[in-house]
């Protein structure tokens, strides 16, 4: 088994906004931010080569929302989904399974497009790919609470559907991936999956937006955008201490800087042990 990072491109958001209740004054000691008090995130997705499958988890903002959207968002930077793909030897194509670990639109956007130059018709980035959500999730994005609704864009999520191409984890059965077991949590949104992927005898965990960077590490550092902050403490907590008793690698989706990192426990608490490119342990 092979992993490829996936870098789709940066984007930004406030500050304040992603570590909730925290003071700026202690969150941009490591998520610095400039004059209009954005903070620069990555959406760093990662595909999984294994045999005759292609597994892609996330797949970043895609291009489909007009420049009013777009400049909410300060899309930045150099890296493109498909350039991603296309440098690690693949094409849009090749991939098998597209893996959502939620369908907000900053990891879902990708998948969808516009059907060439008619923008009143959309097809599947990946054309030969399943996509994968759960029932729970799904119905989620379909029927959004009004603090979500601006996250979840129709355009992202219902071309899935109508194509065929959506299949639904059922976690009352074994994974249908060989590759990862799925571990799920509940307060950024309903039914987030995170990948536990068995790795060289190494657990790399695709963390998503259970934690979004290692400024994200100590528990009261929350985004303003979960929908339920006290679950996310507690989900976080328990995971954390799993992370590390068992040496779990936490890969990074959205930290700009660090892709890797493990943690510790402290007498403080759990905390940052190192950070490392996923390149170390390939």
């Amino acid at each position: 088994m092979n992993l490829h990072i996936i870098n789709t491109g940066n984007f930004k958001l406030d500050g304040g906004a992603m570590f909730g209740v925290v003071p700026k004054s202690l969150w941009e000691r490591t998520n610095p931010a400039d004059e209009r008090n954005m903070c620069t995130w990555t959406m760093r997705c990662l595909l999984i080569e294994d045999g005759n499958r292609l597994i892609l988890i996330d797949n970043g903002i895609g291009n489909k929302q007009d420049a009013k959207f777009f400049s909410h968002y300060y899309l930045h930077g150099n890296d493109s989904l498909d350039a991603s793909l296309n440098a690690a030897g693949f094409d849009k194509s090749d991939v098998t399974d597209m893996f959502l670990t939620h369908l907000h639109f900053d990891h879902c956007g990708g998948g969808v497009d516009y059907s060439g130059d008619n923008r009143d018709s959309l097809a599947l980035h990946f054309p030969n790919a399943k996509y994968w959500s759960n029932e729970d999730h799904w119905k989620w994005a379909t029927e959004p609470n009004a603090r979500e609704k601006a996250s979840f864009l129709k355009e992202n999520i219902l071309p899935i559907q109508e194509s065929g191409h959506l299949e639904f984890i059922d976690f009352k059965k074994p994974s249908p991936f060989a590759q990862f077991d799925i571990h799920t949590v509940d307060g950024h949104t309903d039914k987030q999956m995170l990948p536990k992927i068995k790795y060289k005898g190494k657990t790399i965990v695709f963390m998503a937006d259970l934690l979004p960077s290692v400024g994200h590490i100590p528990l009261p550092y929350v985004m303003g955008y979960d929908t339920r902050p006290l679950i996310t403490l507690k989900e976080k907590g328990e995971f954390l201490e799993e992370a590390a008793d068992n040496e779990y690698i936490l890969f990074l989706e959205h930290d700009a800087v660090n892709e890797c990192c493990t943690v510790k426990r402290t007498e403080k608490g759990v905390r940052l042990d190192r950070t490392f490119p996923l390149s170390e342990i390939l």
